[in-house]
């Protein structure tokens, strides 16, 4: 599964998911891009986007682009309150479809 770890989710969360194929956004190029643009540029491109954003799904009918949308929640962006949602969230990368937006964690 091709993964678009935002800019809002730690590079080394990456080491969390090694069955897949995990670009940040920054190393495409997209840092400046604002949400609807990020979708749009990542649409068909990658399968996920992986954010902590929580306004995302609400800002953008996400069902519009050929990619899902998982939102991390938890107390804060840090890697240490990340870690201990991969095995919930690696369950959901085998479920989710395009233009779906699940949230793992709180």
């Amino acid at each position: 599964m091709r993964i678009l770890l935002d800019e809002c989710v730690p590079r080394r969360f990456r080491q969390e998911l090694p069955d897949h194929e995990v670009r940040t956004v920054p190393e495409m190029g997209w840092a400046s891009f604002k949400n609807g643009v990020l979708l749009s540029a990542a649409s068909g491109k990658f399968d996920v986007l992986l954010t902590t954003d929580q306004r995302l799904s609400y800002q953008h009918n996400v069902s519009a682009f050929a990619i899902a949308v998982i939102v991390l929640v938890a107390a804060r962006n840090k890697l240490e309150f990340l870690l201990p949602l991969a095995p919930e969230l690696r369950k959901v990368l085998g479920e989710i479809k395009p233009g779906e937006v699940r949230r793992v964690g709180v």
